[in-house]
This record gives structure tokens, sequence and C-alpha cells, in this order.
């Protein structure tokens, strides 16, 4: 869990927010005054008893945690310097401050390649600076995403509105529904976020108890919820119809559509936590600890976690076993452009070369172990916690096809958004647009590349695992650009984010930069996402016509 703050503390951290020094200055000065005073309250000794580990008064232990996660990651410089000041002086009187655990936002990319808070460029900082404004945080998510600070800013841009601006669903339903999402992938990441936003909007603490505490209106977005994440191809407008017609908390639908905007959000959100390793915020569990550093200076967890000193990229076995990767791939794309511009295939051959894509992606085994059951702590916030992506495939059931032509986001989905949620439909569509046509003409160290059918073989493989054609499209193409290792990785990233290790991130593209593995990710989150979406709005569609 992350700390609680009541609404009195919430308020004592908004002045830190502001782009006015004078202001954030004056805020400061107050919390330095308040946590002294709690200091000074304490009794030194009992403060520093070892088998403690953290300080008695759980009050002041939550405003510390707080002060570390500003002193390394607000935007603000002064702010940043004050608070890491303001721990000294505390630690000088005797009092066990928290220091952070692990090695920076991901388990995967070593902090040192990671953008660093202190260290950016002017549009970067203002990003950062807006980001914290809103939330009164700059999360391990943005810190990842901003490899790209032109998605970074549109991805953020979306998720205010979808969480803070006017819309159908009141404040606190919109967190609680993230929750469910997030749990659906047990992502304690997201879930703890939202937790203490849930919170801080008002929400009901017995919510979070379980589902069943919640209203009933709520408790209804279980199916749904369970057959997007999972299964989103049997979705029908019956289940449209049953919440739109319910006899009791029936739902509009405007609300319908802010509910599945955010249930997709924050799978796909989920898929990207996974993904790219992340670590806990500094101020959740798992984030910090009160414990002294031990002598080694080398932490269990970062054991655990595989964090040890050694960077794949140093891996000289690997170095050998990849050598030429890139060329392969780059040769592969130019051999494919050939073939595009000399012969064109059948519609009927495209057609198989479809099916056979998808029949052939429902046997890429996702993981390396066995199905994780989940904590109570999370499972309590969805039904049914068996329901998954895998075991329809084991069954032998058949994923149908959804063909793009008939209903697609550009001409229907993004419409029907914008109707009933208005300026939704265009922040996802910039959103989408933004991750599939992201580049920098760049290929580990090459450059002037156009990676466009790369891109497009990558968005186009996770809608074909999702049954969706596109008429235009040789599936041919997706065997000769995506490797077993990248289709593995894929598929658990967006089927069973859950199961994503760190030797799966490794070892796919074993030759490119962090920064492109990022962006893969960005892809496989929007696509997913997408995919979603559609097969919900075509049942909103349907039901509706």
């Amino acid at each position: 869990m992350m700390e609680v703050q009541d609404q009195d503390s919430v308020g004592r951290w908004d002045g830190l927010g502001s782009r006015d020094a004078g202001s954030r200055a004056d805020a400061l000065e107050n919390i330095c005054q308040e946590v002294m005073r709690k200091v000074e309250a304490i009794n030194p000794i009992t403060a520093l008893s070892p088998a403690s580990g953290s300080p008695p008064n759980s009050d002041l232990n939550d405003i510390l945690v707080h002060l570390l996660m500003l002193s390394k990651r607000c935007p603000f410089e002064d702010v940043r310097d004050r608070c890491t000041q303001l721990l000294q002086d505390i630690q000088d009187l005797g009092i066990r401050i928290p220091r952070p655990l692990g090695n920076g936002p991901s388990r995967f990319i070593p902090e040192k390649e990671i953008l660093q808070v202190s260290k950016v460029d002017s549009r970067t900082q203002s990003i950062f600076e807006d980001a914290f404004a809103a939330l009164g945080r700059l999360d391990n998510i943005s810190l990842l995403m901003s490899f790209h600070p032109q998605y970074l800013e549109s991805f953020l841009r979306t998720q205010h509105y979808l969480l803070q601006m006017d819309g159908p669903l009141p404040l606190h339903y919109r967190h609680y529904i993230g929750i469910m999402a997030a749990a659906r992938h047990q992502c304690s990441y997201l879930v703890n976020l939202h937790v203490n936003d849930f919170l801080q909007v008002g929400g009901d603490q017995k919510w979070l108890n379980g589902l069943n505490e919640a209203p009933k209106k709520l408790q209804q977005l279980g199916e749904l919820n369970k057959i997007l994440a999972h299964r989103p191809w049997l979705i029908t407008k019956e289940h449209i119809e049953r919440f739109l017609k319910a006899e009791e908390h029936s739902w509009s639908l405007a609300e319908l559509i802010h509910a599945v905007v955010l249930l997709t959000h924050y799978h796909s959100l989920a898929s990207f936590t996974f993904g790219c390793g992340i670590m806990p915020e500094i101020n959740c569990d798992g984030g910090h600890t009160f414990r002294p550093p031990s002598l080694s200076q080398y932490c269990v967890c970062d054991i655990a976690n595989g964090n040890s000193h050694a960077n794949h990229h140093d891996d000289l076995l690997g170095n050998q076993e990849m050598c030429g990767e890139v060329e392969v791939l780059m040769k592969r794309m130019k051999q494919l452009q050939e073939c595009r511009d000399d012969e064109e295939a059948s519609q009927e051959e495209m057609a198989t070369r479809f099916e056979r894509e998808k029949t052939e992606s429902m046997l890429v085994v996702t993981a390396e172990d066995e199905d994780s059951v989940p904590s109570r702590d999370i499972s309590r916030h969805f039904e049914d916690t068996s329901y998954g992506y895998q075991d329809f495939s084991r069954r032998g059931e058949h994923v149908p096809t959804f063909r793009a032509q008939d209903y697609s986001w550009e001409d229907h989905g993004f419409s029907l958004v914008n109707r009933l949620y208005p300026d939704v439909g265009q922040m996802l569509d910039e959103k989408f647009q933004m991750a599939y046509n992201l580049t920098y003409n760049t290929m580990a160290t090459h450059k002037d590349v156009d990676t466009s059918m790369l891109r497009r073989a990558i968005w186009n493989y996770i809608h074909c695992m999702f049954g969706i054609r596109y008429d235009d499209y040789d599936y041919g193409e997706i065997n000769q650009l995506l490797d077993r290792s990248f289709k593995i990785y894929i598929k658990t990233m967006v089927c069973s984010p859950e199961k994503t290790t760190k030797r799966m991130y490794e070892s796919f593209w074993r030759q490119f930069q962090h920064s492109e593995k990022v962006h893969v990710n960005l892809l496989l989150m929007e696509a997913r996402m997408q995919a979603e979406l559609l097969y919900a709005l075509r049942a909103i569609t349907r039901y509706m016509t």
C-alpha cells in the first residue's frame, strides 16, 4: 500500500506543485515547521530502537516517506534540495529516515540509462511539471515514457482528462474502475496508486475490502472487465443491453463509454507496467525501507529482482550469438519491400496467411512458469480469478475473425466515442497515432532507416492475436520480421503481462537500445487498447442500431 493521506495532509503538499517559486518556498517552510514540531514531540531514544526499523510515530513516518519521494522525484530543483536537506537535519537529530529500495524505476533497465529528473530538456521539464501539478507525483511510468516525450505528453493529457476532468462518471468511480482493471492482471503497482487516489477524492474505504462491498452498479462491471481483459471477442450487444436496461443501477451510454475507456486504458497500462519491469513507487510498499543499508550496500530485494550489476549488453556470449541481428532484420525489410513491388498475393492467399498467423499465435507459449495465483490483496477487486487468455486456446476454442473494413477505429469507433464522451475520441486518436507513427528513423546504431514496415508488423500481429484482420496487409511479413523470442514477449505482455520476466525482455532485440524497447512497449500497449475498444464499441454500436 501507498502511504495514505487524509484531506488536511493533502493540502499540505499542494503548494509544491506551483510553478511560482515563492509559493513553493512558502509551502516548504510550512512543511518544515510541521515536521520539526512532530520530530520534537517524539523521544529520539525510542525512535532509534533497532528492533522497530522505523519511527514509532506513523504520521511522521508517512511524512518522511513523502519527503524522500519529493527529494528524488519532484521536477522542481528547489523542492528536491530542501527535502534532501530536511531529511538530513532530521537524521542528525537521531531520527531514522527512510531510503529508497531497488535500483531506480525499472527492474529491466539500468537506472543510469533512464532520464534523471534533474537532467531534462525544457520540453520534458514542462511535461514533468504539468504531471506533478496534476497528481502531486511524477511516477515511474512517466519516467520510462520520457524516453519519448511527444508520446508522454499525449498520454498524460488523455489520462488526466479521463481521471480528473468533467465526465459522465464521478471521480471516485473512475479510480475504482482503474483498480478493478489493474487487479485483473494482478498489477499491484497500479492498484496501489489508485487506492491512494480513490481515498484522496473521497472514496469509501469499505469498497476496498472487495468488489462485493462496492455499489451494485460497479459490481455489474465485473463481467465486462473480465471479458475485455482476456477474451474481448466474446462481448455481444446482449452484454451492453444488461447495463443499459437494468431495472436498478442502470448505466447511461455515456457512463458506459467512460467505463470502457478506463478499463481498456488500465488493462493496457498493466501490460506496459509489467513489460518495462516497473518498480514500486518510492512512497509505496516495497519502494523504501527504514532499515539501515547493509555493510555490502547490497539489498536482498535487488538480488530477488535480478538487479545485479551485470548488464545484458555486456554479455559476451550473447553478443557473439546475436551479432548481426539488426543487419539481418534490415535485409529482410528490404527484401519484403522488393517483393511487394514485384508481386501482390491474391485476396484468397492473403486471407489464408492471416488465418495461419492467427492460429500460430494461439500456440505461442506465453510463460516460463505455471499460472500464478493472485494474492487475496489483489483478487478481492475482481471475480473469477481462474479466467484468463490461455485456457481457451488449450481447449481448442477458436477466435473468430473481425474484419477491420467492417468496423474500424478510424471510420466507426472514433466518432462513437467522441459523440458520447466529447474530446476523448480525439485524444485517443492522437495517442494511437503518436505510438504508431513515432520514429527516429534509427535501428540500434543504424540511422536513416524507414521502420514503418516493422511498426506495422508489430501492431498487426497484436490485432491478429485478437482476431482482427486488415484486408490490405500480407500477414506473411510477420514471420519474416518477428522472431520467436519476440513473439513470446509480445504475447506474454499483451495477454498475460503478469508473467513477463526480465529474461523475456532481454531475449528479444538484444542489440537495440532500451529506448527502442520502450517504444515497442508503447506500440503493444496502444494496439492492445485499440483491439479491446473495437470489440466493446462494435457491441455498443450493434445495440444502438
